[in-house]
């Protein structure tokens, strides 16, 4: 039985992806096999050398030590792209905001006088409704900053709505080039993307190289009225040289979802509370892809979108598995299997994968491995976490 101690509310359609007779879910465990959570920001001390994995039920994982994890040989995965669709229709509206003034027209309405006759309220409407006059989509040039999976699905919305789409990202991924339109139009460099787009929106995770992204160098870049919309982090953006870009007709409007004091009250800046990813749909999503990667790392050891371990899984073929991890050097696993076979156990199917300082190993057994055999591999001085699991799980 694998214990789970979750943090917030998982939506119930996840947690029926982990079988009661297999998994034990709880928010009192103390020492749990597994954590699965929403927001909730974990310490190191959550994170104790007993802990197996930690499930983050959406992309960003700011609220987990990740460093801590690597070093403990904790596994963290996250969900990318089961929120995207509940992201990119959040910025869709963000886009009609920014292109016309229905934020300000609708605020305008709700401060009339409800004193006021029907034949003078109506002129009055109608008299002063060209102060929210704007553009249409259509024709605008959208730079798409980030193109995973989020991005790639804002930048094929943006071709539907009749824009042109230019993005960048220095890191994106064979399966993310994959997903992208051929007819976005990928920028060499940040500051052409700036240059060239009417509209700037990011999707990129909070990591020491993009904090900060747009500041005051990389906003003097951007083409006078921009519009920038902000749904991915709010560290991301500057926002005392943003609000300089504001005051020098820079940046047209900001609009984004992580309020911050220094924003408040600002005409052509507007402010949601955290909404990306908050639809029923989305929720549920992110639960059943966290729920689904923790059942299969626990039962059988296979990774998957895991922010600190590779990509690792392969298909039981005997019943009988040892998962390990270490420390990225050479020679662990040839001691790994001379201690198996000096305890005459042979290895019949194996995958081994590496990740910056971590490898992971998989190795299906003919034969049931003791207790003894196991700390004798954990002994080893670079082996951090060793397990054998019944394999033959459904």
């Amino acid at each position: 039985m694998f214990t789970i101690r979750t943090y917030n509310h998982i939506s119930p359609l996840g947690l029926q992806s982990l079988p009661e007779h297999t998994f034990s879910i709880s928010e009192q465990y103390e020492t749990p096999d597994a954590l699965l959570l929403r927001s909730h920001t974990l310490t190191e001390s959550d994170c104790t050398a007993n802990l197996l994995a930690i499930a983050r039920a959406g992309a960003g994982t700011n609220n987990v030590p990740i460093e801590h994890c690597s070093k403990q040989g904790i596994v963290v995965f996250n969900t990318p792209g089961a929120n995207a669709n509940a992201v990119k229709e959040l910025v869709i509206t963000a886009l009609l905001l920014g292109c016309r003034g229905i934020a300000e027209g609708m605020h305008y309405v709700q401060q009339l006088d409800r004193e006021e006759n029907d034949a003078d309220f109506a002129q009055q409407v109608e008299a002063n409704k060209k102060a929210f006059k704007g553009v249409e989509l259509k024709g605008k040039t959208l730079g798409v900053v980030g193109l995973g999976a989020i991005g790639a699905s804002v930048a094929s919305s943006g071709l539907d709505l009749g824009m042109n789409v230019i993005g960048f990202d220095p890191a994106i991924s064979v399966d993310a080039a994959w997903r992208l339109p051929s007819s976005v139009t990928r920028m060499e460099s940040l500051e052409s993307l700036l240059q060239h787009a009417d509209f700037i929106t990011l999707h990129v995770p909070a990591l020491p190289q993009t904090i900060g992204l747009l500041n005051a160098a990389t906003l003097a870049k951007v083409k006078p009225g921009a519009v920038v919309v902000n749904f991915a982090r709010g560290e991301i953006v500057d926002n005392h040289a943003l609000l300089d870009a504001i005051e020098q007709g820079v940046i047209s409007k900001y609009i984004h979802d992580f309020p911050a004091p220094e924003l408040q009250q600002r005409d052509k800046v507007i402010s949601m509370p955290h909404l990306g990813a908050s639809t029923i749909e989305a929720e549920q999503n992110c639960a059943v892809m966290a729920a689904e990667q923790l059942r299969e790392f626990l039962a059988l050891g296979n990774i998957t979108n895991s922010v600190n371990f590779p990509s690792t899984a392969l298909p039981p073929s005997t019943g009988h598995r040892i998962t390990l991890c270490n420390h990225n050097v050479p020679g662990v696993l040839s001691n790994v299997l001379s201690i198996l076979a000096d305890h005459q156990i042979n290895v019949s199917d194996m995958i081994n994968k590496s990740r910056d300082n971590i490898a992971y190993n998989i190795l299906d057994t003919e034969c049931i491995v003791e207790q003894d055999v196991l700390d004798a591999i954990v002994e080893l001085d670079a082996v951090m976490k060793v397990r054998y699991l019944d394999a033959s799980y459904e």
